[in-house]
């Protein structure tokens, strides 16, 4: 019980992030219009799949999963991989505010349960700020924040590549994002958490210890980093 008490603790360094995400996001979401796109001939000819959508919202709970499976195994790993998620997101609001997007989305047609879900998601996030793909970026800080995790399963680290791999794809073929908006989002988080492995290491990790002991009332702990 402790230990899963602790690692809970540990997963509380998202909640700031999530708000961030949620109030940034959502001003920026409201508040900007454009016609600039980045499409390209090869977009185009992408298909429109929409069974697509299965592993596109399967998104929002792997984050969370991962980042906990991570916690619980290398918190040094996961406080790098918090670090670089918060300046991706940075990162990202930037070049929502001065470079804004948009994806060209088809008509949907038919009422099945594919259909049905593409249509919540597309009226809940309007074709704009696409480039970078945050969707994208998390994935693949997911891909490499799980292969460097210390005693991580290998049916795990399998799983969530391959599961990136196809929500990263299904990005494309629900019409969420285009070609250039995952680029850059794997450029970031490659940038970010790089950095966050090179030059804030040490700082890193003692900061979020640091934040980690105030959460503790005993105002000790034995988790190790």
């Amino acid at each position: 019980m402790k230990k899963i008490l602790d690692n809970v603790r540990a997963m509380s360094f998202m909640i700031p992030i999530l708000l961030m995400n949620s109030i940034i996001y959502g001003m920026l979401d409201v508040y900007t219009n454009t016609n600039r796109n980045l499409v390209t001939s090869l977009d185009r000819s992408t298909p429109f799949v929409k069974q697509f959508i299965i592993p596109y919202v399967t998104w929002y709970l792997m984050v969370p999963l991962v980042f906990f499976y991570v916690c619980s195994k290398d918190k040094r790993t996961y406080c790098r991989m918090i670090i670089s998620m918060a300046i991706g997101l940075i990162i990202s609001y930037i070049t929502f505010f001065f470079f804004q997007t948009t994806v060209p989305r088809p008509q949907l047609v038919g009422h099945d349960i594919c259909t049905d879900i593409i249509r919540l998601v597309y009226s809940a996030d309007r074709p704009i700020n696409c480039f970078p793909s945050i969707h994208v970026m998390n994935c693949f800080l997911m891909i490499e924040g799980i292969w460097v995790t210390k005693n991580r399963s290998m049916k795990i680290a399998i799983t969530t590549t391959v599961m990136s791999v196809l929500i990263i794809l299904s990005t494309l073929f629900i019409k969420q994002h285009v070609i250039m908006d995952g680029v850059f989002g794997i450029i970031i988080a490659s940038a970010t958490f790089a950095a966050a492995n090179i030059f804030v290491r040490n700082e890193a990790i003692d900061f979020c210890k640091r934040v980690y002991m105030l959460t503790d009332i005993r105002k000790k702990t034995d988790v190790k980093y």
